[in-house]
């Protein structure tokens, strides 16, 4: 599905940074379908973009590309990292997430930019919810790890800017984001599932909620010109919560493979995960993490466009066999 933006946002151009990442070749890509002008920055742009896309050493450059009435998609960031290698995680991250956001927001309020979306993360929340209590997007937060911290604190910094400038801010914290071209857990997962082979997760009884690449494109679309985002907290997901086994079930449909579920008791699982180091791999695989996207369906009137299903079927349709 492809919306068709009104004809007055022809005139407010798109700057979207970290626009060789998983999400933003895909986001740059689909504002253009759209009809919106894009300006696309990267620090690491691919020759295999299909976009052009302006390199820039460090982001606070982007003030070149700035303009009066524009509006400002923020994907760059340094992301959660696997055995993370710096001497000072913490300050990694806020070096990353929160300097050269709350920079580049300040120049952007400067060259008066309308409107600042920044794509932070629902472990600003929390890392799990209770069973049937899903986070809302104005509750407590409780982020955990240090890149979580450093989201909830350019979260924070954003809105001390909006307060002193004007410049509206808008804030969307997706869940796991899976689509053409995803890494990690849920590549491994997917390749896992096509290979045929038996997944200990048969008696895991949980829900997770996740959002697919198409839908969380659609959320930031509507997010660019939607007065009623302006200065709010989104969080944004398929609005249809599986449990590990039913997730693996889809994707098995989705590749035309038979499931191969094993039940093996949870209690097992956290002792193997234990004995072998991965108790935050199976957290996350396993535990509850759930959203509550009432608010962002009812003040943006926004409600997510593809089903899981559709979602998983577009993201086998491109990977490689």
């Amino acid at each position: 599905m492809t919306r068709i933006v009104n004809a007055d946002s022809f005139s407010q151009p798109v700057l979207v940074t970290g626009a060789s990442g998983f999400v933003g070749k895909a986001l740059v890509r689909s504002l253009k379908e759209r009809g919106r002008r894009v300006t696309a920055v990267s620090r690491h742009p691919e020759s295999t973009l299909g976009f052009a896309s302006n390199r820039v050493q460090q982001y606070e450059e982007c003030t070149q590309f700035m303009t009066p009435g524009s509006c400002i998609v923020h994907l760059a960031a340094r992301v959660h990292v696997i055995n993370d290698k710096a001497g000072n995680p913490l300050a990694a991250f806020r070096a990353a997430n929160v300097d050269v956001t709350l920079e580049l927001a300040r120049r952007a309020a400067d060259a008066g930019v309308k409107r600042f979306i920044l794509l932070s993360t629902v472990k600003v929340n929390g890392e799990q919810t209770l069973p049937g209590h899903p986070f809302g997007a104005d509750d407590p937060c409780a982020p955990v790890d240090a890149y979580a911290m450093s989201k909830w604190e350019a979260e924070q910094g954003l809105r001390q800017i909006a307060a002193e400038t004007g410049l509206e801010i808008v804030i969307i914290r997706p869940p796991l984001v899976y689509g053409p071209g995803v890494r990690a857990n849920f590549a491994a997962l997917l390749n896992a599932v096509a290979r045929g082979w038996p997944l200990p997760f048969g008696a895991v009884d949980n829900r997770r909620s996740l959002i697919g690449l198409h839908n969380l494109l659609d959320v930031i679309d509507v997010s660019i010109e939607h007065p009623a985002a302006a200065n709010q907290t989104f969080l944004v997901s398929d609005a249809d919560d599986l449990s590990m086994p039913e997730l693996i079930r889809r994707i098995a449909r989705a590749v035309g493979r038979k499931p191969r579920l094993i039940p093996v008791p949870p209690l097992l699982l956290k002792t193997g995960a234990v004995f072998l180091g991965q108790q935050e791999k199976l957290r996350r695989l396993c535990g509850n993490l759930q959203l509550d996207i009432s608010k962002t369906r009812e003040l943006l009137g926004w409600k997510p466009p593809f089903s899981v299903d559709e979602c998983l079927y577009k993201m086998v349709a491109a990977s490689p066999r």
